[in-house]
């Protein structure tokens, strides 16, 4: 926390501020030494002989694909305690010379939607998981913020600059509805229980398994089958913490979810420790409502041995001892929660249980893009792998610590040492994988996302075929089969010179496979007057008479994006209120202008019409796929096309809006 909060009180400062000056993180350990300081208070011997039963579902196999219904996240979440901003008012921002900002007259906690608009020159209070407000592009760490006492009104000074999009995870940018993010086929081990679990879908003589009680903590977090309120999660962290204990050999107790109400948690942690080992999940970091390191520094003999370890994810993971038995407050995050759990508790639970332990194996890789790291910080990054032996490639998945499918989708990771801020593209690195064998892919496939290629891909699994996706968008998707990093690329870029999509873009080494069109249209909710009379030849005109409407972007590169910037250009419009929000998705886009962050954008009218909103057709683009001439004859690529010309494919694609043509007619005006 910014040191200047730390000293001092201002009588203007919000309740949020005077709230959350929380003595966390005075001593930041090592990884080794945070291990060492809980290890030497703990007796690492099995605990006994017991008989179990098995789980309901882990280890099972899944028997139809697992489609989103959900955005995850379904709002714009704020990954950081701080002030949500219009990432401009900090352009000039320095330590010497920082930007002054008015405080707005409320502060954001996680399930609190937002009332007040973020204006040019103000700033909201925001705690880590709060909604991001209208108006606001960036999040400023409260680290790099200081309070000014005014007799006007309370403001900051803010002492670093920052980009539109900062801190900020966007609706949808982890999983978009209608996304395949599990097809039959696959066993459920822990990651994938935590990804069904984050969707809201329901449903031997051993040595004794060691209990561990589970404490979900957070006015923000909702059962799972339960209706879900703006701003709220699903708990996913519970169920892939138990399934994950199952997999160490300890048997999970459910203590169920507990408000941030103080005497609750602390009623709810003295229960706890009747079993063997506490685990907290949230209430490490310096939110407002954090209450668990408050419960849990009353804990003696010793208490609490580490809070912080110097470790990315997973920097603010709480380790407590108490009359012998471990209680851990796990980061919230999903990504965060289950390294640290790796890292700290799963030997403990293995020792308690008897379970061997056992050294995750490992393989060398390249990078294919440079990776950035925090220097004084162990990094984790969780990577794809693709290819075999020399050729093998890692790529790195950029989700954050937020995210329910980085790791159920990760092979394994990459551990950056403390002192190494640059990996650069074309190292090698060493992988530790995640599960003991690497998955052999028949067909790769990197570009854009879309929900017809889910489709094609499951038909692909359900034949036998090992199919693996990632999605990156189509320029990234192009250099990647260019390169032979891949077997196949989703892309959907028009050159507006030749007034076609796609071909002007390859070169000789390139084929294209013709895939569907699909259309796009700019999108804005039904009940919004302002656009009356709009057709697709005006609408941009309208939005330039109209000031106080706010669009919602697409991220550059993005063939959408291309689209939206050559039809401003045509149309004389610069950057419109909004322009700098830039999302990955067209998920993104519709939650964002449903929900009223943004009043109009561009995306797939389809989609868009599955949110109930408005559209107004701009044009047909192709959809199209890219493969190195020298394997368009090769057996994979042969079943994909296959598949993508099956007529009954072809008849549920167009009745979600999609369009088939047998030439390479160039797409409409």
């Amino acid at each position: 926390m910014n040191s200047s909060l730390d000293s001092s009180d201002s009588d203007n400062a919000p309740q949020y501020l005077k709230d959350s000056r929380q003595k966390q993180f005075l001593s930041v350990f090592s990884r080794d030494e945070a291990k060492e300081r809980f290890t030497s208070h703990l007796d690492l011997r099995p605990l006994g002989n017991e008989n179990v039963r098995l789980g309901d579902s882990r280890g099972r196999i899944l028997a139809s694909d697992i489609i989103s219904p959900i955005d995850v996240p379904g709002f714009d979440r704020s990954n950081v305690d701080g002030f949500a901003v219009q990432s401009i008012d900090t352009a000039s921002a320095q330590e010497e010379s920082p930007a002054t900002l008015v405080i707005n007259g409320e502060s954001l906690l996680p399930g609190n939607a937002p009332t007040i608009v973020v204006r040019p020159n103000t700033a909201t209070p925001i705690s880590t998981g709060g909604i991001v407000p209208r108006g606001a592009d960036a999040v400023v760490m409260i680290e790099d913020t200081d309070v000014i006492d005014s007799d006007v009104s309370p403001q900051i000074a803010v002492s670093r600059s920052v980009p539109p999009g900062n801190m900020i995870s966007f609706a949808g940018s982890d999983i978009a509805k209608g996304e395949t993010v599990l097809w039959a086929g696959t066993l459920i081990t822990s990651r994938e229980i935590g990804v069904i679990a984050s969707l809201g879908i329901e449903q031997i003589s051993v040595r004794r398994r060691p209990q561990v009680a589970i404490i979900s903590t957070g006015d923000e977090v909702v059962e799972p089958g339960q209706p879900l309120p703006l701003g709220s999660v699903y708990d996913s962290n519970a169920a892939i913490l138990s399934a994950a204990v199952q997999e160490c050999g300890g048997e999970p107790i459910l203590l169920g979810r507990v408000r941030d109400d103080q005497k609750m948690l602390r009623e709810i942690v003295q229960k706890g420790l009747q079993y063997d080992l506490v685990l907290l999940s949230g209430g490490t970091s310096k939110g407002a409502g954090d209450l668990s390191y408050q419960v849990v520094r009353e804990l003696t003999n010793p208490g609490i041995v580490a809070h912080g370890v110097a470790l990315k994810p997973g920097k603010p993971i709480c380790l407590a001892v108490t009359d012998g038995k471990p209680v851990v407050i796990l980061p919230g995050f999903p990504t965060s929660a289950i390294f640290t759990f790796h890292e700290f508790v799963a030997p403990v639970i293995r020792q308690f249980a008897g379970t061997p332990e056992t050294a995750a194996r490992k393989v060398q890789a390249r990078l294919p893009t440079r990776v950035h790291s925090d220097k004084g910080r162990t990094e984790y990054v969780l990577v794809r792998l693709f290819g075999e032996a020399e050729r093998r490639l890692a790529f790195p998945m950029g989700k954050g610590s937020g995210s329910v499918t980085t790791f159920s989708m990760a092979d394994g990771f990459v551990v950056i040492p403390q002192h190494v801020e640059i990996l650069d593209a074309g190292e090698t690195v060493e992988v530790s994988l995640i599960d003991e064998e690497i998955q052999t892919n028949e067909l790769v496939i990197i570009g854009s996302h879309c929900a017809g290629l889910d489709r094609v891909v499951s038909l692909l699994r359900q034949s036998g075929c090992a199919v693996s996706v990632m999605h990156v968008g189509s320029e990234a998707g192009l250099m990647a089969v260019d390169r032979g990093e891949c077997d196949l690329a989703g892309i959907h870029l028009y050159d507006p010179e030749t007034n076609q999509h796609n071909t002007p873009y390859l070169n000789e080494s390139l084929e294209l496979i013709e895939g569907y069109r699909r259309m796009q249209s700019f999108v804005f909710r039904k009940d919004d007057d302002r656009f009356a009379g709009a057709t697709s030849e005006n609408f941009l005109r309208i939005v330039s008479e109209q000031p106080d409407l706010s669009m919602v972007n697409r991220n550059s590169g993005s063939g959408t994006r291309i689209l939206i910037d050559r039809l401003m250009s045509e149309a004389g419009l610069h950057r419109p209120p909004g322009y700098s929000m830039q999302v990955k998705s067209h998920n993104t886009v519709s939650a964002a202008v449903l929900q009223g962050r943004a009043d109009w954008g561009v995306a797939i009218q389809s989609l868009a019409e599955s949110y109930g909103l408005e559209t107004i057709p701009i044009r047909n683009e192709h959809f199209d796929f890219v493969v190195r001439r020298e394997n368009r004859q090769s057996g994979p690529i042969q079943r994909f096309v296959a598949e993508l010309r099956n007529p009954e494919l072809r008849s549920s694609l167009k009745q979600m809006g999609y369009e088939f043509v047998e030439d390479n007619t160039p797409a409409e005006q």
